[in-house]
């Protein structure tokens, strides 16, 4: 579709370039402390842009300015509790990882609760970022499929390879240091974009006004309070869901997902880690200022025709853009896609490797056995990564809402276990356990939804559910009765679970967990 040989020629060029960059960052590697923390001394700046470029990623170059293009900038409301939930991990959280000689997030449930608490939680990390990160693959694939041609499926396949090369060879360093340019490269390719398109609008700037204005798309703040009830907590982008949902969710994703965490225990000290942490909130911010005006600004060069959301800016991209920006700014979304992509191959690699493998078989091992072992996790991801991308290919919701939901189903139940164990030093790993588990059964009902499709997952849970008690030899009879009548409690409102917005998921699943937990203890004692 338009897209030249010169342009062809930048991509390639880049793609190649970032390959040999990524491989050369990896050559002095000797153990899994080079791989995945690259060595403890990477610069606090480069990690907290690392940081944005890993969360933002492809979603944010293709769905943000979707999502402005659709409706508004009430998305605003939700990145400043972004920021709130970031500062709140930076000096509640943080000090905790530096004490000692943590490894991974779940490294520090283990130190707290025991082995199997530690095992179990990175599962649930591992199954939650395939998911929601499958969901970001494809949203790359989108340009690439636009572009060219092909579908869905093999445009992830060649996305995945490149970044599956460089991040096997690598490790976090390379990761570190490559979003750091391709952070560069996709902000300046909107920016550069931005700018293209209000240069092609009759009264630039005041062409995107007089669209806007009056479907009211300058909206920024919606408070909600003239609905009901149920109304109010069915809406995704209110006020209190932003700032209160928002922080809540900040907190999980950056204080208890291994693809954050693992970045920050990567910095010098605690104090460069907090300063990059609590950087990448203001640089988020600005990040999604940026790209809904791209969406606004969008909506008025194609006067609100109806398309598919997340293939408004690819569209543009490739119909309006001169040759040679075409490359430069496709370079840019495919910047964002491997900035994230590689992140999560690298921190589901460390988790596998040091929660999983290296805790129960590999403690003999030596270092160089344990760096190829590492490098064969990452290549395995990147395969189930491929596989999972292709599951979203049909969806019609805005990737960035999908992706965004996916994670918040079981973050309520870490970041819940997580302040157990912080705050009631009486918890033990049974409870600890069973509150992260309630938690995300619960989560399962109400993202549901849809009473008559609950009972496959409910029983699904119910089973899982059973099998841990089993497990757990040493859990009292009662507790066990109280959490099976939850369970059958909960099958049985299955049919007709409240409708609630994406943005409350990870503060409902965190009380839950946390008040279930707490309440265990108490019966206990």
């Amino acid at each position: 579709m338009n897209f030249s040989t010169l342009d062809v020629a930048i991509l390639f060029s880049y793609l190649t370039g970032v390959a040999l960059f990524g491989a050369w960052l990896g050559k002095r590697q000797k153990d899994t402390t080079d791989y995945f923390l690259g060595g403890r001394d990477l610069p606090w700046l480069a990690i907290c842009f690392s940081v944005v470029a890993t969360e933002t990623s492809t979603l944010t170059f293709i769905s943000i300015p979707g999502l402005a293009y659709l409706t508004n900038l009430n998305f605003l409301q939700l990145a400043a509790g972004f920021l709130i939930g970031r500062t709140i991990i930076a000096f509640v959280l943080l000090p905790r990882y530096y004490r000692g000689e943590i490894q991974t997030a779940y490294h520090l449930l283990g130190n707290r609760f025991g082995i199997r608490m530690r095992r179990f939680s990175s599962i649930v990390f591992q199954i939650t970022r395939l998911l929601a990160d499958g969901v970001r693959l494809f949203a790359t694939a989108i340009p690439l499929a636009i572009i060219t041609g092909w579908s869905y499926s093999v445009s992830i396949i060649i996305i995945a390879l490149v970044t599956i090369l460089y991040t096997y060879i690598g490790g976090i360093r390379a990761v570190v240091w490559l979003d750091v340019i391709q952070w560069c490269v996709y902000v300046g390719g909107a920016i550069l974009a931005l700018i293209i398109l209000l240069d092609k609008l009759p009264q630039g700037w005041g062409s995107v006004v007089a669209a806007a204005e009056p479907g009211d798309k300058f909206n920024l703040i919606q408070l909600g309070f003239d609905k009901s009830f149920k109304e109010f907590f069915s809406l995704n982008y209110t006020l209190l869901s932003g700032l209160i949902g928002g922080a809540f969710l900040s907190m999980a994703s950056h204080g208890t997902d291994q693809l954050i965490v693992q970045r920050l225990l990567a910095c010098r000290d605690l104090r460069a880690s907090q300063k990059a942490l609590i950087g990448s909130g203001f640089m988020v911010i600005a990040q999604f200022v940026l790209f809904l005006v791209l969406g606004l600004a969008l909506y008025a060069y194609y006067g609100g025709a109806v398309m598919r959301s997340d293939e408004v800016l690819p569209r543009f991209i490739v119909e309006g853009l001169p040759v040679g920006v075409k490359g430069i700014i496709i370079a840019g979304v495919f910047a964002a896609a491997m900035g994230n992509l590689s992140g999560s191959l690298n921190s589901l690699a460390s988790s596998s490797m040091l929660d999983l493998y290296k805790s129960h078989w590999g403690k003999k091992n030596s270092a160089k056995k344990d760096l190829l072992i590492s490098r064969a996790f990452t290549f395995i991801w990147g395969v189930i990564f491929v596989i999972s991308a292709t599951m979203f290919t049909a969806t019609e919701n805005p990737v960035v809402e999908l992706g965004l939901a996916i994670a918040s189903f079981t973050y309520g139940g870490l970041l819940g276990t997580f302040f157990l164990g912080l705050s009631n030093k009486r918890a033990t790993e049974e409870e600890g356990l069973l509150a992260m588990w309630s938690a995300i059964f619960f989560m399962i009902w109400i993202i549901g939804q849809k009473g008559a499709g609950l009972y496959i997952p409910l029983g699904l849970a119910l089973l899982a559910g059973v099998w841990l008690l089993r497990r757990l030899q040493s859990l009292h009879t009662r507790t066990f009765t109280l959490l099976w009548s939850f369970a059958m409690v909960l099958l049985i409102l299955g049919i007709d679970s409240p409708p609630i917005a994406w943005p409350w998921y990870v503060l409902i699943g965190c009380s839950i967990g946390y008040l279930n937990g707490t309440l265990l203890s108490l019966w206990r004692r």
